[in-house]
């Protein structure tokens, strides 16, 4: 009984040894981390006007990115929408720089979820999210205090509009501080 105790024991530690030489996530790049707050403004989805409010913050102790978003159509305010974004940033491979990845959630449920890749640019980040046989890229830009965000529906060779933001940075509810 005591070899099998002392096993245990040499197993477990070894096992700690080796989380603890895990590598560091891959850090959030600046231009990602840049949107944490929250923001206000308004915009179009297809062709629609509607106000949207964005929260943003770090999760997962850094590793990854939040974004809620609620909008409210302006001329019905009981048509609303609501997203839910996860966003992380994969390990340079080779010659290939980080690239990010993320994951789409809203209240269209469960048969509307994505899983979505894209790429930091100098003013923001891009990722696209495969609904097939479209995709939807989804360009943030940041100036500022000024957030545009564009997604653009792609299917074969065509694109069109799908939805654009504008929103400036705004003070967030205190129950929703971010750091």
């Amino acid at each position: 009984m005591k070899v099998s105790r002392a096993l245990a024991m040499l197993l477990s530690l070894t096992a700690g040894s080796a989380l603890a030489q895990d590598a560091p996530p891959v850090q959030l790049p600046a231009q990602v981390k840049a949107l944490a707050g929250c923001w206000g403004g308004a915009g179009e989805v297809m062709g629609k006007p509607v106000t949207i409010v964005l929260s943003a913050k770090p999760i997962v102790e850094g590793a990854m990115f939040q974004i809620e978003a609620e909008s409210q159509a302006k001329a019905d305010p009981a048509d609303r929408y609501a997203a839910h974004l996860v966003i992380g940033a994969r390990a340079p491979k080779g010659a290939f720089p980080a690239t990010l990845t993320g994951y789409w959630a809203d209240s269209f449920g469960g048969d509307y979820t994505a899983t979505g890749a894209g790429a930091v640019r100098e003013d923001g980040f891009e990722i696209a999210y495969p609904y097939p046989p479209s995709s939807f890229l989804n360009r943030w830009t940041l100036a500022g205090d000024r957030l545009d965000w564009r997604i653009t529906a792609r299917e074969g060779d065509k694109e069109e509009p799908f939805a654009h933001y504008e929103a400036t940075r705004m003070a967030c509810p205190a129950a929703q501080k971010h750091g």
